[in-house]
């Protein structure tokens, strides 16, 4: 059935061409030309506006070459020890930071700009004074305010992270004005390089 079929659309095919070129002799117009196949439509007829080219690809930066001194070749616990990073103190119940403070967080954001690959941790402490949750609220309040303003001068947010420890990690045990006015700080760890 499938061979009968087939040689029929044969026929059909040849007829269609030899009336075609019948009529065309007909006329003083040349006979049209049959084409072997179907050719495809013009590009702009059915095509969709091209999609974008792909982004860029953004060059490799390596980090910025570092010279070797004092701080490059100490281990963690020696940097820490005698950190270049200072504390910054608040005001009792206070987690903004005063002209001081900003100032010795700018300082410590130029130390963490030369040494790019230095990750830090923000404690956040108060003093003795107030319930162990006020205290921990607190700290953590003065360790985020250090980390945002760290942020605002440009350093990179995935280098700071914070932590509160409220009134568990005294500087100074004491239990005076002098000693409470230690304590309430935004101390800086070097936790990673």
């Amino acid at each position: 059935m499938s061979g009968t079929r087939g040689s029929r659309r044969n026929w059909l095919g040849i007829a269609w061409v030899m009336v075609l070129l019948i009529l065309g002799g007909c006329s003083d117009n040349p006979p049209p030309v049959v084409p072997d196949s179907v050719p495809s439509p013009p590009a702009e007829e059915f095509s969709e506006a091209a999609p974008p080219p792909p982004p860029p690809i953004a060059p490799r930066v390596s980090p910025p070459v570092v010279p070797e001194d004092e701080f490059a070749s100490r281990s963690l616990e020696e940097l820490n020890r005698d950190s270049p990073l200072d504390p910054a103190y608040f005001s009792l119940d206070s987690s903004r930071l005063d002209a001081s403070a900003q100032r010795v967080v700018e300082a410590n954001a130029e130390v963490l700009r030369r040494y790019p690959n230095w990750i830090v941790t923000i404690e956040g402490h108060c003093d003795e004074r107030g319930t162990p949750e006020y205290n921990l609220a607190l700290g953590e309040r003065r360790a985020l305010a250090t980390r945002q303003y760290l942020v605002e001068l440009g350093l990179d947010p995935t280098r700071v992270r914070t932590v509160s420890y409220g009134k568990e990690f005294p500087f100074d045990p004491g239990h005076d004005d002098r000693a409470w006015a230690e304590n309430r700080r935004a101390h800086f760890v070097i936790t990673d390089r």
